[in-house]
This record gives structure tokens, C-alpha cells and sequence, in this order.
């Protein structure tokens, strides 16, 4: 069993998307929002803002999502998207001015057999 949770935080992979957008213009705005709204409906959630999270079950269902990144680009602005493993995102520390704060709660996985 430990072998194959050593194996799961390789596999397990979460998705981050940075942007920094105009919001200059009405059209500037709504670019900003629709992309915004197409993230979260697509399962990602604010980390900071403008960088978005999602947490995925496979390296394979992570590329589905970053490929719906990629066809929702807006047309301006600057856009990173990074993959992670769930072992590298682990390593991660956060803080909240000095203290040290929690990570984001991994999702359950709904098992059917």
C-alpha cells in the first residue's frame, strides 16, 4: 500500500493558472469575467488572486483541463498555466503574514467498484 500512495502523489496532479489581464476597457472587463467564470466552471478555485487551482486524479485528466484553459484564452493579456505534481505541491508553504497557514483540503475521491 505504501508503494502505491508513493505512486498516487506522482500521478495526482494539480493545475494552476496565473493571469494577469486588462481591465482597462468595458470589453477589457467582460474578457476578464468571462474568463474568470469559465475557470470556476470548469472546477478551479481562487488560490490568491489571479492564480486558480484544480486539483486532478491523473496527469491524463490534467491536460483535458489545461487544453479548456487554452481554448478560453481571452484575447489579451499575460496567462501561465502549471502542472504540478500532488507530491511537489505538498512541499509548498504558505503563510498569512508570519503564520504559517493550512493547504488547500485535497477533494475525496469517489471510488466505485
Amino acid at each position: 500500500m505504501d508503494n502505491l500512495n508513493r505512486l498516487n502523489e506522482y500521478r495526482v496532479m494539480w493545475v494552476m493558472v496565473f493571469f494577469d489581464l486588462p481591465t482597462e476597457t468595458k470589453g477589457d472587463k467582460k474578457n476578464y469575467v468571462v474568463f474568470r467564470k469559465r475557470l470556476e466552471k470548469d472546477g478551479f478555485y481562487m488560490f490568491q488572486f489571479s492564480i486558480y487551482l484544480r486539483h486532478c486524479n491523473s496527469r491524463e485528466n490534467a491536460e483535458v483541463h489545461v487544453k479548456r484553459v487554452k481554448q478560453n484564452l481571452p484575447p489579451q493579456g499575460h496567462i501561465g498555466i502549471l502542472r504540478v505534481t500532488d507530491k511537489q505541491f505538498g512541499m509548498m508553504e504558505l503563510f498569512f503574514g508570519k503564520k504559517e497557514k493550512d493547504k488547500p483540503e485535497i477533494p475525496q475521491q469517489l471510488s466505485l467498484f
